[in-house]
Formats: structure tokens, C-alpha cells, sequence
């Protein structure tokens, strides 16, 4: 079975008609004609029947027609996909993060870097800590963020390029609002409004709340950050969430507060596929990312 052939069949079956197809094919309508002669021969089944002037598909033609469909596409995919590994400055780039940084961090970065590289793409996927690690292992994505950096893990590796401070917030008439830091264990009687089970910054919080001295009591679970930070602001509990996270997005907005005991942080890693390379263009932008974290001095 020849490609030449599957281009043939597919066309033929969206015009219905072998000498419309051989016309936009720039071939003879005979050559047309015995290409599908040839694959009906060796499919040992018939693709189509005659109705009036045109072609109908029959139904091992229909079923056939999903797969060559499929067939094509992926094999254009692929060729796509060779022409942006040779030429990284048309390239696309397919990466992950979660929510909490795509208010201001991933919008700085991807608008610096195609501001060096105009001509790339980007294709997004925002996710959970899980979700994130299974995209790049799949290979949906070919860099993600993650929070926190996978130390040891058999199918990722990667570099850690951030680590962030977290604040306490808190609603403006609380009373520590007008501190300039305190600390945690001061929060002991609030409730909390914590990120849902599955979001990296739940068992932060959670864990900074026990070394402090105490189990915080949850009063409201969501999962985004907006929704956290709005609760907060509109006097339901008090949370701990990353500066980057605490750019202001209305009108009503949660106190910040720095946190003296413990010191609360996060580890922000960017990941990739281990034993793999990336393509040329990932690669560039891997490059640009240590860079860029780098000179910023936040890593």
C-alpha cells in the first residue's frame, strides 16, 4: 500500500467523483482510477459504489476513509513537525504550568522571548502538580513548570529555577493586617481557605500550619487562585499564597503580610522528559528560561 494511493482514495471520496479528484489532483483521471482499483485488490474489498454520475462510499470505505484520514494527518504532523526541529525559528513550543503563574510569570517570559523570537509559537497547558508531570511524561507538552521541583523521579528531570517567599493574607479589617510580619502560629484560631486535594500549594500551607505548632482549621476550599484571594479579602479565613499569586485582579483585595516563623516556601521547577532530547526550538527556550531566572537573581 503506497501513500499516493491513500491521498487518491481520500480525495475521491470528498469530491464522490474520479475525474473532480483528478483534477485537483493535477493527474489523469485513468491514474486515479487504478490506484483505487489497486488498493480495493489489496483490501480484498470494494470502497465504492456507483450512484448515477458519482462515487458513494461503501461501509468498509467510510471505515477505511476515518483511518487514512488519520493516517495523513499524522504523517503531515510528523513532517511539520521534522521542518520545526530543522528550523527552530518557526517552531512551536508546547508548555505546561499551573495556574498560580499565569498571571504575570508566564506572560512576562513568553512576551520576552518571542520579542528575540517572533516568528515561535506557543501552545499552553495549564494543570495540577499530577496532571503537569503525566503531560510531560506523555509527551503532550515538552517543558512544564511544576511547584514543587520532583527531586528524584524516574521519567522527568529537569532544574529547579525558582524559589518563592509565601505570604500570609488576610481580610483588611483583621486584626494583624497592619503588621509588617508576624507569625503563623498567630493565625492559630482563623479558618482557612486552603486549595482543593491535588494542588501543590494545599500540603504547603498545610504543612507550614503543623511545623508552626498547630492543624489549621479549613474553612472554604477552591481552586484558583482569584477565588482564594477573594475569599480571603471578603473576610471568610486567612491563607498563604506566593507574591507572584497577589497581583491585583479587582477591586476587593486581601492585606499581605510577610511570615517570620516559619519561613514558607516553594520550589518552582521547569521539567522535561528524561533520556530524550528536546526539540530544537524547546531547546532554545530552555536555554532563554536559566537565563532569564539567572539574571533576575530569583533562583
Amino acid at each position: 500500500m503506497e501513500l499516493r494511493q491513500l491521498h487518491y482514495f481520500v480525495k475521491v471520496a470528498k469530491k464522490e467523483h474520479v475525474t473532480q479528484a483528478a483534477e485537483e489532483l493535477h493527474v489523469a483521471q485513468s491514474a486515479v482510477s487504478r490506484q483505487i482499483h489497486q488498493l480495493e485488490q489489496e483490501l480484498g474489498a470494494k470502497l465504492f459504489l456507483q450512484k448515477g454520475r458519482n462515487l458513494q462510499l461503501t461501509p468498509v470505505g467510510a471505515l477505511f476513509l476515518k483511518r487514512a484520514e488519520v493516517i495523513l494527518a499524522d504523517l503531515e504532523r510528523a513532517v511539520s513537525d521534522v521542518h520545526e526541529f530543522l528550523d527552530p525559528e518557526k517552531g512551536e513550543i508546547r508548555l505546561g504550568f499551573p495556574h498560580s503563574l499565569g498571571f504575570s510569570l508566564i506572560p512576562e517570559i513568553v512576551s520576552t522571548f518571542r520579542k528575540l523570537h517572533p516568528n515561535v509559537t506557543f501552545r499552553f497547558k495549564q494543570g495540577m502538580y499530577p496532571s503537569l508531570i503525566r503531560d510531560v511524561i506523555k509527551g503532550e507538552v515538552d517543558l512544564s513548570f511544576v511547584s514543587p521541583f520532583p527531586e528524584q523521579h524516574g521519567h522527568v528531570t529537569g532544574e529547579t529555577v525558582l524559589t518563592e517567599e509565601l505570604f500570609a493574607i488576610l481580610p483588611p479589617n483583621h486584626h494583624l493586617a497592619g503588621e509588617d510580619a508576624i507569625d503563623l502560629i498567630q493565625l492559630k484560631e482563623d479558618n482557612f481557605v486552603l486549595f482543593s486535594q491535588g494542588y501543590s500549594l494545599r500540603p504547603i500551607v498545610w504543612d507550614a500550619c503543623r511545623e508552626a505548632g498547630f492543624t489549621p482549621n479549613i474553612g472554604f476550599e477552591g481552586e484558583e487562585t482569584d477565588t482564594i484571594r477573594g475569599l480571603v479579602a471578603a473576610g471568610m479565613g486567612v491563607s498563604l499564597l506566593p507574591e507572584m499569586a497577589l497581583y491585583p485582579s479587582g477591586p476587593l483585595q486581601p492585606v499581605k503580610v510577610r511570615v517570620k516563623s516559619p519561613q514558607i516556601t516553594r520550589t518552582i521547577g521547569l521539567i522535561y522528559r528524561s533520556n530524550e532530547k528536546l526539540p530544537l526550538v524547546a531547546k532554545a527556550f530552555q536555554s532563554f528560561l536559566l537565563d532569564y531566572f539567572s539574571c533576575k537573581g530569583i533562583k
